[in-house]
């Protein structure tokens, strides 16, 4: 293993590692004080080696991008969303191609979910020690047991993936993963508009289109001082005093800081400027004001569909032995459900194979679903 902690041995590094097949990545990072993830440690390894990068300590990251980018080289990670959202931003490219051993891991018959501990001890038959999960990443100089833990993060990933690729490719679904890991690497995944972020407000749904109107405005320049200062955005403004401040439809100070907490978190500079932003909102036409969804997870208007739906997708993951969130979420359900047809992914490539032209069938009453000696039987409806 090889701790990697100046310029010079980066570069070696990247040298060696692009003869390689592979690339298991794998990061450690702190959130509870920024708006970024800070970036204390980062794990690669190939058939060969395992290097634990210190980025503390290296002057630039992005000497790895011809890594990144090698077509020949596939890049391994284990539920890899964060770790992919924190090369974007330090390397400034994100990789390709991807295999993501959790993702793969629902069509292999594992729950949808799986922790990498239980997936290295079913492939590999061992225990991952679990004693540094919630070490302090950024502090040095780090502990022997935490380079190992760090270690042991990619250490595995080449083996589990290989046991993967072999396993889909006996069952015919090694293409199946193409869609989902290209969305992983897709960069609008990573890129989010500041006044879409009112959309994720918690108890959004309380409000009027009128003050959400409001709420757009305060959510977006909550989400660019949050940015600009490097902190988390509740310390700017919790959502919950976003949406009470748009109930009250407050338009003032005074009436910003009759909110609780409102006023140990805004100077009077920026009360003002939220206090003129709910203003100019709440003088915008109707025609301006944002539609939000406000369904939730019960649909009043499909419970019926989505009680049979759900029937036909669990019998088809069971045969097929796939995660059943997996093989279509409760939102795509749903979306089917209400007639949404377009951008679905259960309606796309497999999962349409497997299950989604019967959805279709069985919402025009093509199919019919009924018990049968105690099994659930799909017919078609002559």
């Amino acid at each position: 293993m090889l701790y990697i902690a100046n310029q010079e041995d980066l570069e070696l590094f990247v040298e060696r590692a692009g003869r390689s097949e592979i690339l298991a990545i794998d990061t450690e990072f702190l959130r509870e004080k920024t708006y970024y993830a800070k970036l204390c440690l980062l794990q690669v390894a190939t058939d060969a080696e395992v290097a634990i990068i210190d980025p503390f300590a290296v002057r630039d990251l992005r000497v790895m991008t011809p890594l990144m980018l090698n077509e020949g080289i596939v890049k391994l990670f284990h539920a890899g969303l964060q770790d992919l959202e924190i090369l974007y931003r330090e390397i400034g490219v994100l990789p390709h191609p991807v295999f993501d051993t959790q993702v793969a891991a629902a069509l292999l018959g594992h729950a949808q979910q799986i922790g990498y501990g239980a997936l290295v001890h079913t492939t590999c038959g061992v225990a991952l020690k679990k004693i540094d999960s919630f070490t302090d990443w950024s502090r040095r100089p780090l502990s022997d047991s935490q380079i190992d833990y760090a270690a042991d993060d990619v250490v595995y990933l080449p083996k589990v993936y290989r046991s993967m690729k072999k396993a889909l490719t006996e069952k015919g679904r090694l293409e199946w993963l193409d869609h989902d890991f290209e969305d992983l690497v897709d960069p609008a995944r990573y890129e989010s508009d500041p006044r879409e972020r009112f959309r994720r407000l918690k108890r959004g749904n309380q409000l009027t289109r009128k003050q959400l109107a409001a709420a757009r405005e305060v959510a977006a320049w909550r989400e660019v001082q949050a940015q600009r200062r490097d902190v988390p955005r509740k310390w700017v403004l919790t959502d919950e005093q976003i949406v009470e401040v748009c109930k009250r439809e407050a338009t003032t100070i005074d009436s910003l800081f009759m909110v609780r907490g409102v006023r140990e978190r805004l100077p009077t500079r920026d009360a003002r400027t939220v206090a003129a932003l709910m203003k100019e909102a709440f003088e915008l036409p109707e025609d301006e004001w944002p539609e939000i969804d406000r369904s939730s997870r019960n649909e009043p208007n499909v419970d019926v569909e989505l009680d049979l739906m759900n029937a036909l997708v669990r019998l088809r993951a069971r045969e097929n032995d796939i995660a059943m969130q997996t093989l279509a979420s409760h939102g795509d359900l749903c979306a089917v459900a209400r007639g949404h047809t377009e951008g679905v992914d259960v309606l796309r490539g497999w999962r349409r194979a497997i299950v989604g032209e019967e959805l279709l069938d069985l919402l025009a009453g093509k199919i019919k679903l009924s018990l049968r000696d105690g099994a659930l039987a799909v017919e078609r409806v002559e």
